[in-house]
């Protein structure tokens, strides 16, 4: 695995790529406040080193635009703290139990942990409890933050803690979802982006309810 310094414009690059999915040299440029000729050096190193691609798109007046995203192996630059032993680990209980009772193993863990964050996140005002709960998924290996829109709150995680698992195991991610929903019980939650259906980030509204 590539390592790039977290200190330096390369790294800062992976980072806004990562948040935003997709961007040209001119925006990298603009919220790194560097020249678009270093940022174009950064990322012509950047796609040497496979941690980036581009896409071909048209601009304004005609003129094409770059627009850069994230390798599979620029992705594997943020860490999580799962990986290859917890997939292997429910294949076995997969095959060893059956489906219905490793479901319902995963159902009673996912519980548990949503039980712990209600209490972590107290009472209080809304937004509040989204801040406690942005620094709770940090914590766990989350690249989580939160915004307020005219539709709710929306809480975004830029990589996956259980990427791994939710690759093989796809169930989980209800869990996730079923999690958000335990711990905030006043409100409504429903999932906006998902990392597994191919999208650059996992995305949940917070509404409360009325």
């Amino acid at each position: 695995m590539v390592r790039i310094e977290q200190a330096s414009t390369k790294y800062d690059i992976l980072v806004q790529l990562l948040r935003r999915g997709q961007a040209t040299a001119q925006e990298l440029a603009d919220v790194l406040q560097v020249t678009p000729q270093a940022i174009r050096r950064h990322l012509k190193d950047l796609e040497q080193e496979g941690l980036i691609q581009h896409v071909v798109q048209g601009g304004s007046m005609g003129r094409p635009q770059h627009q850069y995203t994230l390798s599979r192996q620029g992705r594997a630059q943020f860490p999580n703290r799962y990986g290859e032993f917890a997939v292997d680990l429910l294949a076995t209980l997969h095959k060893t139990l059956g489906r219905e009772q490793l479901g319902q193993i995963l159902a009673h863990q996912w519980q548990s942990k949503a039980m712990a964050y209600r209490e972590a996140l107290g009472q209080g005002d809304l937004a509040s409890r989204i801040e406690r709960l942005v620094q709770l998924r940090r914590s766990e290996g989350y690249m989580a933050e939160s915004q307020v829109t005219p539709k709710g709150f929306v809480v975004t995680e830029h990589t996956c803690a259980i990427a791994a698992v939710a690759e093989t195991f796809p169930r989980v991610c209800d869990h996730e979802l079923e999690l958000f929903a335990t711990a905030l019980p006043d409100c409504t939650v429903e999932r906006t982006h998902w990392i597994v259906d191919g999208e650059h980030q996992c995305g949940y509204l917070v509404r409360p309810r009325s």
